[in-house]
């Protein structure tokens, strides 16, 4: 196989390839690459085909650059997209990524691919290919290592009853106590992100900028992707989420519920019509995405509600098989993972003291 840059002229098979397969993700699409060249990031597609022309890989690679360094970093969000059960093609991949890092002058690079660890060759590929783990808890990744999933296909009915008897009441008391779910649009993100600040405040977790999520919306709706939700009582919005939907996928990726009203059970009700809503959109699959690993302590008693709450609808629990790094150049690679945690929390302490909004 054969993994060269994409071509203008090719962007339709990437999309379609990456919507259809198994393993695609919407980080790895190029509404996801828009959304992220507005903070800086330079997109590079990389297509594998087999040698009668059929697209067998694909892999969005997002560049930046290191702030007063002749150097960037790579980083494939969710990827890259192919078969991990052969490892000839992650191995083309990963060449022909090293290949881009040497250009562009990175001294990583970076990926977290959607493959359960249980996979029985994905690490051995990986792995084989140079890469090291980034030895991180559930939540301490880029993207979070564990999330929960829901299989839709037995039908509506079915997986209603296999929710747990207390999330069916309270999705009941939620509808008898006049709880109303409806669709948004660009113009309620302001409503939905004042919910989020609310939640973040309450939880003490951090949240991106409002205009990233004006962006997002911008971006991803172009294309499709993404859906927004709010719950309403006595006229008010109370809760809100953010769905993103692709193929026979949808992913829950943010939430939010106002410290009002709790006692109606919205966020019930609105994960019940998104899940009802990914399976009229023809999804197979409902991510809860992020929870805390099994056998792990969650750190605080919000991720201990976040794993109860997703749970409670009868997700399984999927461990991906990880964060990993692929060092091109070895010494800057040691003195990168020296400084990095320090950057990271210099990170963290500025956006707490700008009350909670993430700068990044």
């Amino acid at each position: 196989m054969q993994i060269h840059l994409m071509r203008p002229e090719e962007a339709g098979d990437y999309h379609a390839f990456v919507r259809d397969h198994p393993y695609g993700d919407v980080l790895q699409t190029a509404a996801w690459a828009r959304l992220k060249a507005a903070s800086g990031w330079k997109p590079h597609f990389l297509l594998g085909r087999s040698p009668d022309g059929v697209v067998r890989a694909a892999c969005l690679a997002l560049e930046r650059k290191l702030p007063r360094l002749p150097f960037a970093l790579l980083y494939c969000p969710r990827g890259p997209v192919l078969d991990w059960d052969d490892p000839a093609a992650f191995r083309a991949m990963a060449e022909e990524l090293k290949s881009l890092a040497s250009r562009q002058r990175a001294i990583l690079v970076k990926i977290d691919p959607p493959v359960p660890a249980a996979h029985p060759e994905a690490a051995r590929a990986i792995d084989a290919c140079g890469f090291v783990p980034v030895r991180d808890g559930g939540f301490g990744g880029v993207q979070p290592r564990c999330v929960m999933k829901l299989d839709l296909s037995p039908g509506l009915d079915t997986v209603f009853e296999s929710f747990k008897p207390k999330w069916r009441y309270n999705i009941r008391l939620a509808e008898r106590k006049g709880v109303r779910i409806r669709e948004g649009n660009g113009q309620e993100v302001d409503t939905f992100y004042d919910i989020l600040l609310e939640t973040a405040r309450r939880d003490r977790f951090l949240v991106r900028g409002r205009s990233y999520f004006h962006d997002m919306w911008r971006e991803l709706s172009k294309d499709g992707l993404i859906r927004l939700f709010l719950a309403e009582y006595e006229g008010k919005a109370i809760a809100g989420a953010l769905l993103f939907v692709m193929g026979r996928q949808a992913w829950y990726t943010y939430g939010a519920s106002s410290n009002e009203h709790r006692n109606v059970m919205p966020n019930h009700l609105l994960q019940w019509t998104m899940i009802r809503e990914a399976a009229a959109a023809g999804c197979t699959v409902y991510d809860f995405r992020g929870v805390s690993c099994g056998g792990e302590d969650p750190a605080s008693e919000h991720l201990q509600g976040l794993n109860r709450f997703k749970a409670g609808f009868n997700a399984e629990l999927v461990e991906y098989v990880g964060e990993f790094d692929l060092p091109v150049s070895k010494g800057l690679y040691v003195g990168w993972t020296k400084v990095a945690p320090a950057i990271a929390s210099l990170v963290r302490r500025k956006a707490a003291a700008q009350g909670g909004e993430q700068p990044l």
